[in-house]
């Protein structure tokens, strides 16, 4: 009986000093329970992207660059082209009406806009230029803006140059708006034939 006895203590005090080992080894650190909940952010890279913009069916611009870097996180997608873009805009006719180089662009899903930096030129098939640091297209509008300096060499009426801060426009420089013109300016622009 004594056997049995010790035989159940030995049991009891196993059992006991299991639950200690259990009980102790669950404390958790409220960093890692918390981090658990968040989603885990991944970058997705694409090369030689070539992708078509399309508005209530009709194609309307085809943007190119050799990189594209896609995050997702808790408020939507973004979108970067941290290696240059390129982007021609059609009219309803499929022929360029203008085109677009950045050295840098991002798109954020949550506000349907996309900010160009860094050598912003934008030129139209009647020899217009726009030349700027930072610029942002508004898709739904199709405009251009910035509160930015800008530089802006129009073909019509006769070949002005113009240098401001701050413009709008549509989205092939026929409608364009510079809030205040600084006079006296000059910037040397690039012919844009040159530029492909």
């Amino acid at each position: 009986m004594t056997k049995h006895i010790t035989h159940i203590q030995t049991l009891l005090a196993a059992i006991v000093f299991g639950c200690f080992f259990v009980l102790v080894g669950c404390e958790n650190d409220i960093n890692v329970v918390r981090d658990l909940g968040k989603k885990v952010k991944g970058v997705d890279e694409a090369n030689q992207v070539e992708s078509y913009m399309s508005q209530n069916g009709k194609t309307r611009a085809k943007l190119l660059a050799p990189l594209m870097l896609l995050t997702q996180n808790d408020y939507g997608k973004k979108i970067e082209y941290p290696k240059t873009l390129h982007v021609d805009f059609y009219n309803d006719s499929l022929k360029v009406e203008s085109k677009l180089f950045a050295r840098y662009g991002s798109y954020n899903e949550s506000e349907n806009k996309i900010l160009l930096k860094d050598s912003v030129i934008v030129f139209n098939v009647k020899g217009d230029t726009l030349i700027c640091k930072e610029l942002y297209w508004d898709q739904i509008a199709q405009r251009f803006y910035t509160d930015k300096e800008v530089f802006i060499s129009q073909s019509q009426p006769a070949r002005q140059r113009l240098f401001g801060i701050g413009f709008s426009s549509d989205q092939n420089l026929s409608d364009t708006h510079i809030q205040h013109i600084q006079p006296g300016s000059f910037v040397v622009i690039p012919d844009s034939s040159t530029i492909k």
